[in-house]
């Protein structure tokens, strides 16, 4: 009964809906790519600096991983005052949230690439250009995407907290639902953001799976 009201509701708002799907694709996508671009360098970063010196990459993973303790609410609310009720306060809690999964991920792949592969390419010529680019990365790979994975999922499920400051979202039905004891209105905004998180899952395992075969 529930899923039927819940149903009639999202037909009778179909406008608002597709435009909630938009914005909350949005706040995944924009926080999600900034967040692989700045955790992937930073995690090649710490892997380098692993092998000089290892307290130093202990010090700085730890840091980012202390990140992860933080509610992303709590730091949606301490932008407030800064960044005002907008996208851009949402969009950059998302990726402090973000990048800590994915700088890990990186950092654990590149460490982990066996030296003895980096010899044999130096052996056969290759710069070091080459060896990052057909060695390491390819083997790395499978492990940095399971980092984007976990923060894939985490940034979907985040994502409904930027109805708090209104910047809109599926998480805009959620709490409307809630404010009005409404638990059909609460599912409109519920069921599209677990659709979502399986059908992400779904496919970065699959491409996870495919770079672990040709790995």
């Amino acid at each position: 009964m529930m899923l039927i009201d819940a149903s009639r509701y999202a037909a009778s708002h179909q406008d608002q809906l597709i435009e909630a799907i938009q914005q909350h694709l949005l706040l995944v996508s924009v926080p999600l790519g900034i967040a692989m671009v700045i955790g992937g360098y930073g995690g090649w970063q710490c892997a380098c600096w692993s092998q000089r010196s290892a307290k130093l990459s202990i010090v700085l993973l730890n840091l980012f991983n202390g990140l992860r303790v933080i509610p992303s609410l709590a730091i949606l609310f301490l932008l407030i005052p800064i960044l005002g009720l907008t996208f851009q306060a949402a969009a950059f809690a998302l990726c402090l949230l973000a990048i800590p999964p994915i700088l890990l991920a990186t950092e654990v792949g590149f460490r982990t690439v066996p030296a003895t592969v980096r010899e044999v390419g130096l052996a056969m010529g290759m710069t070091p250009w080459q060896i990052f680019r057909q060695v390491d990365l390819p083997l790395a790979l499978p492990v940095i995407l399971s980092g984007v994975k976990t923060a894939t999922l985490e940034v979907i499920a985040s994502a409904t907290l930027a109805a708090f400051i209104g910047a809109g979202g599926l998480g805009a039905f959620i709490t409307l639902g809630f404010a009005l004891n409404e638990p059909a209105i609460l599912l409109v905004g519920a069921i599209p953001v677990a659709v979502m998180a399986i059908l992400a899952e779904g496919l970065l395992n699959y491409v996870q799976q495919l770079l672990r075969l040709h790995a």
